[in-house]
């Protein structure tokens, strides 16, 4: 039966010492293997943030929203972070394997813990492919045999390179954890000099009138919102939940992830701001001379392609280079993530059981990594919706962080006692405020990503309940679970109907901003409601969980 803390009380708050922290190795955490350091753990985040989102959005953004791209990085960055402290109290007081799908079940059981589940390891391990892919298409600028002419589809040759990176990637993480992050340091050292380098050599040629030129905000508030999903800025961060999913790996986790994550986010912000900064001072006047709209399709590989405008060859050279490594190395660190996603799910019970196995000499969760490659191998294969993937994952991981300030309302609300190494202060307007900007980011995916993300959400739910309460022998547990789960389906039907009326791809009814500010009232409405419909008596680990 799962330990259950009840809201104050002295056993209660001894229940909860023993399943936070180091303690969780004696509820089965134990067989994790606590090896990795402050520097292993910062690197996982950093190389996550930095794989292809890098190399391909400051050209889009410069095209959506020109000069003002500057502040869609910022909110970008401002609303990772703000998830980020929310993930920095939740991962210092529970430091589980897959905490981001384990977060959810605990604070408001197992219905909710399933459907962030499922979204995240969809997210997760496509999020694999997208990056061998990336690495592939960069490779085809030596090796063009390796993708098809005339279409960004890989060769029969092309493929089977794709599959060898993934068996690669499969070998570092089937060993031990500790191989992965070395091979991840390695890695990313090489990845952070040479954006630094485009930087450098950039503003050598910087023209300070390009910002000036045609208007700092040419397309308005809607440019600066559209940046922020569309751009691909959004996707570039996407690099949170790794740190999360290795949390029972960690020495020293109470200390050890809040400043990873800190770092993780405020250094990816500085450099993505100077490259931004760096691609619009240097693009040549005389391609600005119809404004910023084009600028993306002119410099569809920006970095490369501006490196060639400007003369300096070597530098495009470099950029390929790291246009190879980069994703490489972030496909690396999800194949890493996205087991103890599925290990954590699998713990939930709401998941096959066979999965929730770790190797006891490695400490590596195998069931679950075999699967990882299953589905990495699966995404790979070259379906007609695959352009607009990028949008429909980048809104699944935002939607699936978006439920951590909830989760974290709710235990503060009905688990006082829990042990909270770090504490967000603040968190009566942080954890509002991060919700909030989180569902902004989702809603300005637009209409056709919100439509498809959710509605297959809902539709999941409606199958999973029936089902559920067939195959349980507790129907008021199972009626509690649907009680605490009814906020998020309100939020995806809401979400879905001021999408439809809106100006992100929808009839236009609500004109902008009237449109996002309608979204940031009704997120504030479900996220009260959400706080308040956590499980009275939080299920935190015991004997079921771990």
């Amino acid at each position: 039966m799962a330990l259950r803390l009840r809201q104050g009380g002295k056993n209660g708050l001894n229940a909860v010492r023993a399943t936070s922290g180091v303690a969780a190795d004696a509820a089965g955490e134990g067989r994790f293997k606590r090896q990795l350091s402050l520097v292993d753990l910062t690197f996982i985040g950093l190389g996550a943030i930095f794989g292809s989102g890098w190399l391909f959005s400051a050209s889009h953004v410069a095209d959506l929203a020109g000069p003002a791209g500057i502040v869609s990085w910022l909110i970008g960055g401002a609303a990772v972070l703000l998830l980020g402290l929310v993930y920095c109290e939740l991962g210092a007081a529970l430091p589980r394997a897959g905490g981001v799908v384990r977060y959810p079940e605990y604070s408001h059981g197992a219905l909710l813990g399933y459907l962030m589940g499922l979204i995240t390891l969809i997210a997760f391990s496509s999020l694999i492919a997208i990056e061998v892919v990336a690495c592939r298409q960069y490779a085809s600028a030596w090796f063009p045999q390796l993708t098809q002419s005339g279409s960004q589809s890989p060769t029969l040759s092309g493929w089977c390179v794709q599959l060898a990176i993934l068996c690669v990637f499969f070998l570092l993480n089937y060993s031990s954890v500790k191989t992965f992050a070395r091979a991840n340091n390695l890695i990313s050292i090489f990845k952070f000099v040479v954006p630094l380098a485009v930087v450098a050599v950039l503003l050598v040629f910087f023209h300070a009138e390009n910002l000036r030129a045609h208007g700092i905000a040419p397309s308005g508030f809607g440019g600066i919102a559209a940046a922020v999903s569309a751009g691909g800025i959004i996707f570039a961060y996407l690099g949170l939940t790794p740190i999360v999913s290795v949390a029972a790996e960690v020495r020293h986790p109470q200390r050890t992830i809040p400043i990873a994550l800190i770092l993780s986010v405020l250094l990816s912000t500085i450099i993505y701001v100077l490259l931004q900064v760096a691609f619009l001072g240097s693009v040549p006047a005389a391609m600005l001379a119809h404004g910023w709209t084009g600028i993306g399709k002119a410099f569809a590989l920006p970095f490369h392609d501006i490196a060639i405008a400007l003369g300096v060859g070597w530098l495009s050279f470099l950029v390929v280079c790291d246009a190879v490594i980069s994703p490489s190395g972030c496909g690396n660190i999800y194949m890493n993530a996205t087991p103890r996603v599925v290990y954590g799910w699998a713990r939930s019970g709401t998941f096959f059981r066979v999965f929730a196995r770790v190797d006891e000499k490695s400490g590596i969760p195998r069931p679950a990594l075999w699967l990882t490659f299953a589905l990495a191998v699966f995404w790979t294969l070259p379906f007609p919706s695959w352009s607009a993937m990028i949008n429909v994952v980048s809104a699944a991981l935002v939607l699936s962080y978006a439920t951590a300030p909830v989760t974290a309302a709710a235990l503060r609300r009905n688990a006082p006692g829990l042990p909270r190494p770090f504490r967000v202060r603040g968190f009566a307007v942080i954890g509002p405020l991060s919700f909030v900007v989180a569902a902004l980011i989702v809603y300005w995916s637009g209409w056709k990503t919100v439509s498809w993300l959710l509605g297959v959400q809902i539709v999941l739910y409606v199958v999973y309940v029936p089902w559920r309460a067939w195959r349980s022998d507790d129907p008021a547990g199972v009626a509690q679970d649907v009680r605490a789960s009814l906020w998020l389906v309100a939020f995806y039907w809401l979400m879905i109907a001021l999408s439809w009326l809106g100006t992100f791809g929808g009839k236009d009814v609500v004109a902008s901003p009237w449109d996002s500010m309608a979204v940031a009232a009704v997120s504030l409405l479900i996220y009260r409601w959400g706080e308040r419909s956590g499980l009275p008596e939080p299920a935190l680990d015991g004997t079921t969980a771990d």
